[in-house]
């Protein structure tokens, strides 16, 4: 029995270490309901996918590959991304009715060549602690999938960023490249007129991923002709036109992903006609209480998308945390959400010139529920958007990457009690001595820090904020270039990189087994 017990101790620990998703921690035999501490150990093993940036012949992507320094990995590995296939093997066409997204052909470069063989790495990492950049264009420029390991492996962070001159999702495009999982929520989706959005499933992996997609609107489930049993091809990444899944148009919708058989990395890709584009990421898991970080301080509109996916009803106050402190946006103090139904909230221009984050809690009971904000800046014919999704706190360490010296923006806040941390600039991809300052953020508070810049940057750099004592944070990344009077721009937040996995001293399992 003792055996048994160590051996299965020894394979999680194992686990966690090669994929960083599983933590042990010894059983608490103290009596004092406090379980044994465990070491934290660095991931040895990191998947990530990227998804088909643009469909426009005018985009320029840049995409960032990046690894923070971390004591413990040794002196080996690597991280490659190397293209995915475009396909659509399920007969579904785009806008045109032709084939793929757009009406085009959809390509057949992808993960591997003619001969069987894997294509080269389009952007391999040198070292950590610097970032590593590659720049592509037009509408062939493709979806990545890609894997570290060894001392690239924890904290790896890949964004891609598009600028489009013109056209329908016109503007700012970036997304960080996600890790493949099985379940995916993306509350804030439409299939209004002037809407065009895709969702890409990205399939990292050597056998074929099925995927069922569900769409929610005002008034619950809506009816779709070909969201269940999308079968994805290895090395691949599938965009799915959310209008050929409904005949319905809806403003506002929560899309669900959900895996059936293998993994895949999932965004959604949302154009409009009028306010640009911009990547749509997914929000952080169901929970009772959420928090959507980073709003800019001149965003002209804020629209709160929010859907309870269970089967009761959710009662949310809502609270706008501020740089001095948390407050109610006059007449939204409450949000009442019927379960299965996307709710949505206008709340205009309700910065003020400050910056700021949502912070969704429960008036009584705790119903889960997934959030996200649309942010509209500029005004008239000068309008862009972005979406910001509920997220993960920064927890040990998070990363964003692609930051300029100019046009950079770094927000975080500590919602729920004050805490401090530590923000490190990485060197720049093309020169440039890394720089580190450390922030208190009062509790209740949203901060737009003074981030350090590395000294002589040249290129992009990578900015890492590390938890150093006190309650949760929460942050994101504001990215800004200003192009014929449209003030375009992306946001990205900040999530545990999961970079480190707890595992059982020895010792203490074994004391524990003998007992």
């Amino acid at each position: 029995m003792n055996r048994t017990t160590l051996s299965l101790i020894a394979g999680a620990t194992a686990l966690a270490a090669v994929t960083g998703f599983a933590a042990v921690t010894a059983p608490d035999t103290s009596g004092t309901g406090t379980a044994a501490t465990a070491a934290e150990l660095p991931v040895e093993r990191t998947s990530l996918t990227c998804p088909t940036p643009s469909l426009s012949d005018l985009a320029e992507t840049t995409y960032t590959s990046f690894t923070p320094v971390t004591k413990g990995t040794g002196g080996e590995g690597r991280a490659e991304l190397r293209p995915a296939a475009t396909e659509s093997t399920d007969g579904r066409t785009g806008k045109d009715g032709k084939d793929g997204k757009d009406g085009k052909k959809t390509s057949d470069k992808g993960g591997k060549d003619k001969a069987g063989t894997a294509a080269k790495p389009v952007l391999a990492a040198k070292e950590p602690g610097k970032p590593v950049t590659v720049d592509d264009s037009g509408s062939e420029s493709p979806a990545l999938v890609g894997t570290a390991d060894g001392k690239f492996a924890p904290g790896w962070t890949v964004q891609q960023t598009t600028e489009v001159a013109a056209g329908t999702g016109r503007g700012l495009l970036g997304v960080t490249c996600t890790a493949p999982d099985t379940d995916f929520w993306f509350p804030g989706a439409s299939t209004a007129a002037d809407r065009t959005d895709y969702v890409h499933l990205v399939n990292p992996d050597d056998s074929a991923a099925v995927v069922d997609i569900e769409l929610y609107g005002r008034d619950g489930a809506l009816e779709t002709t070909a969201g269940e049993g999308i079968t994805v091809a290895p090395h691949s990444d599938d965009p799915v036109l959310l209008s050929t899944l409904t005949t319905e148009k809806q403003d506002n919708m929560t899309v669900h992903v959900s895996v059936r058989s293998g993994r895949v990395g999932a965004s959604v890709q949302a154009l409009d006609d009028k306010l640009g584009g911009d990547w749509l990421s997914a929000s952080v898991d169901p929970g009772g209480s959420v928090v959507i970080p980073g709003i800019p301080k001149d965003a002209t509109a804020v629209r709160l998308i929010a859907f309870a996916p269970g089967d009761a009803d959710a009662d949310l106050k809502v609270r706008l945390s501020s740089p001095s402190g948390q407050i109610t946006p006059a007449g939204h103090e409450t949000l009442h959400l019927k379960a299965g139904m996307t709710g949505a909230v206008d709340l205009g221009d309700v910065m003020r010139g400050e910056p700021g984050s949502l912070v969704l809690t429960p008036t009584d009971r705790s119903v889960p529920v997934v959030a996200a904000v649309r942010v509209v800046r500029g005004k008239g014919t000068g309008q862009e958007t972005a979406f910001i999704p509920a997220t993960r706190p920064v927890g040990t360490r998070a990363t964003v990457v692609d930051n300029r010296a100019k046009g950079t923006t770094l927000s975080l806040t500590a919602p729920f009690g004050a805490a401090k941390v530590k923000v490190t600039a990485s060197a720049g991809s093309e020169g440039g001595t890394a720089a580190s300052k450390s922030f208190t953020i009062k509790a209740g508070t949203t901060q737009q820090i003074e981030a350090p810049v590395p000294s002589g940057v040249k290129g992009t750099y990578a900015l890492t904020v590390e938890a150093v004592s006190g309650g949760e944070v929460h942050g994101a990344r504001t990215l800004t270039e200003g192009k014929d009077g449209v003030s375009a721009f992306t946001v990205q937040t900040l999530s545990d990189d999961r970079g480190l996995v707890a595992v059982p001293d020895a010792e203490q399992d074994l004391s524990v087994l003998q007992k």
